[in-house]
């Protein structure tokens, strides 16, 4: 397999010429490019160039704000082979639904080691360890979750570089993104009114009278503001509520 980390030819794909990857290491030869991708909003580039930097195999960026059953809607970018895409998305959003505040604070940017389930196939020659290094874009967390070859010996420096370049690349290239999916998320104030009033213990028809709408249209809001907030019930729309100082 081609890596960007010594072969010549490789980073001459990339748009560099022989004399300037001989002048320059590995290390300044990526920042530079990451650059370039970011100037064009190149994301699989960058991503494919920070993959071969630490020679990987295959890249998966998710988000972590989504409902853990999102699955693939969480994925941001990714060459890894669809079927273990879908095998892995929901599962891993759903172990981060289930991680500590504290816990997600002290993995950030530490490249963390996991397996893949065992109904998971991964394609001859890749190992079934990944690499998954955390990281947020504004308020979003997101992971970069790396594939290597078998027996691959791997470089600590080159993974904490990773972890902390791809978090500013990420932020750079994603940022503007999400936050047009955070204003299409945020909630309209009828919403917030009717969150408000399912925090006081009211029913559907009883703030249907407060507001003085009906019933269905009420219903209408707090499933739209499940949807928003990824909760399943009420209870849980509350919570998030709460913890987000709406009421």
């Amino acid at each position: 397999m081609e890596t960007i980390r010594s072969d010549t030819a490789a980073w001459e794909s990339y748009g560099f010429s022989a004399e300037a990857v001989e002048r320059k290491s590995a290390r300044e030869l990526l920042v530079q490019h990451l650059g370039r991708c970011a100037d064009h909003a190149g994301l699989s580039s960058g991503l494919r160039a920070l993959t071969d930097y630490v020679s990987a195999s295959h890249y998966l960026l998710v988000r972590h704000d989504a409902a853990p059953e999102a699955g693939l809607e969480a994925v941001v970018a990714s060459d890894w082979p669809f079927d273990m895409v879908r095998g892995i998305a929901g599962p891993l959003l759903a172990s981060q639904s289930r991680t500590s505040e504290l816990e997600k604070c002290l993995t950030l940017l530490k490249p963390c080691f996991s397996h893949l389930d065992e109904t998971v196939t991964a394609p001859k020659g890749i190992s079934r360890e990944y690499c998954v290094v955390a990281f947020h874009v504004g308020r979003v967390r997101m992971s970069l979750l790396l594939l290597f070859p078998e027996h691959f010996i791997l470089s600590q420096s080159k993974l904490r570089d990773v972890g902390v370049m791809t978090g500013y690349f990420a932020s750079v290239c994603c940022q503007g993104a999400i936050l047009r999916q955070d204003r299409e998320m945020e909630l309209t104030d009828r919403e917030v009114e009717c969150l408000y009033w399912i925090a006081e213990g009211k029913t559907s028809d009883e703030i249907a009278v407060i507001l003085g709408i009906s019933r269905n249209t009420i219903n209408n809001y707090i499933t739209s503001v499940m949807r928003k907030t990824a909760t399943k019930t009420r209870s849980e729309a509350i919570a998030w509520a709460v913890r987000n100082s709406l009421v």
